[in-house]
């Protein structure tokens, strides 16, 4: 009684497990095999969104569609073929920007299709070949009967029919002129020197402290040898101190300071050395002048009369003396347009480069002529 308990039990056994292999060994459907080569394709970020056919026949794959290169096209091939139950792959996929028209692939012949498409198995199976000859020999067939016919009955219109001739539209791609390049930046570092030319006259005899001058770049700035700013923008900078030297005495003062360069809607902010200029002081020269006319006058007073006349000769001197120097003009510093100044950058300053600026044809000037 065990015995036979033993050996129904192990049929069973043997039974479930043949059963389990003859499942597992089933060959999937047509829809499943179409199914898991879509799945593949759209897992492809390079061709997510491409409008790809899979259909399905037996083993036999066929691929439609448009992509955008060949790496792209083969990509769908392998796919096709790594899924289970795939014998062979016929790939119908067109390498171009538009949109294929679905009814040539449906005029053309399985035969067609399997001449003009490229297969990943380099040679079809028996049931396939015998597929495509019988699908030929029907299309054949069928050619033969259509122009029998055609041949009988009478013609009824022999007028052309119309053509659709508008040209296919051009992809969106070819008429979107690309992006413009991003704008290059670079650094002029510390040390660079700016050379401008003065638009407005700067003198300490009428200069106020404070109050803004203008001018333009003589030469471009540059950074290792490539332009950054032309020259010929605009500059600004104001009047750091000035003094006027008076008719006696005293000294002219004049100090400017460069605050900006400016390049179209662009102003950068410029930290650099001061442009600092002073005359002479007129004070001992004054005394010397005024003091010689007096001892003059005082020699002149004692040949003519001696006593009295040399303290009126004395006196007449010293006011002679006096008249000498305020006739003289005081001394002033003056800075006319088109002087050439020089300042020198104490910190870096970051610039978006520019091509070409209003003084790409102007005349530098010579440094020699520069203050």
């Amino acid at each position: 009684m065990r015995t036979k308990v033993s050996v129904y039990v192990a049929t069973t056994v043997l039974f479930a497990l043949f059963a389990a292999t003859v499942g597992c060994s089933k060959a999937p459907t047509d829809a499943q095999v179409s199914s898991d080569i879509q799945s593949k394709l759209s897992a492809d970020s390079g061709l997510q969104g491409k409008q790809l056919g899979v259909q399905s026949d037996k083993g036999t794959v066929t691929l439609s569609g448009v992509v955008d290169n060949e790496a792209q096209r083969d990509a769908a091939a392998r796919y096709a073929s790594s899924v289970a139950g795939v014998k062979q792959v016929v790939n119908n996929i067109q390498i171009g920007s538009g949109d294929a028209p679905a009814s040539d692939e449906a005029m053309q012949s399985p035969s067609m299709q399997a001449e003009s498409a490229s297969t990943v198995n380099s040679k079809p199976s028996p049931s396939a070949r015998r597929r495509a000859n019988s699908a030929q020999e029907d299309a054949d067939s069928n050619g033969d009967n259509a122009s029998q016919s055609s041949s009988a009955s009478p013609a009824t219109d022999s007028s052309p029919q119309p053509q659709n001739t508008a040209p296919a539209p051009a992809a969106a791609s070819s008429s979107t002129p690309p992006p413009p390049p991003e704008p290059q930046q670079v650094t002029l570092a510390t040390g660079t020197r700016v050379s401008i030319r003065l638009v407005d006259e700067i003198n300490t005899a009428t200069a106020q402290q404070g109050a803004i001058f203008h001018g333009t770049l003589n030469s471009p700035l540059s950074v290792n040898g490539e332009v950054a700013i032309p020259a010929g923008y605009d500059v600004e900078g104001h009047i750091v101190a000035t003094q006027s030297a008076g008719k006696f005495a005293g000294q002219s003062i004049l100090t400017l300071q460069l605050d900006r360069i400016i390049v179209g809607n662009k102003h950068y902010n410029v930290q650099g050395d001061q442009y600092h200029r002073e005359t002479a002081n007129r004070k001992k020269n004054t005394a010397e002048k005024v003091g010689g006319g007096a001892v003059v006058g005082a020699i002149l007073g004692g040949i003519f009369g001696g006593g009295k006349g040399a303290a009126i000769g004395a006196g007449a001197g010293g006011a002679a003396g006096g008249g000498v120097q305020a006739a003289s003009k005081s001394p002033q510093i003056d800075l006319p347009s088109e002087t050439l100044l020089h300042f020198t950058l104490q910190t870096p300053i970051t610039v978006t480069v520019t091509n070409k600026g209003p003084g790409s044809n102007r005349p530098h000037l010579d440094s020699s002529n520069s203050e």
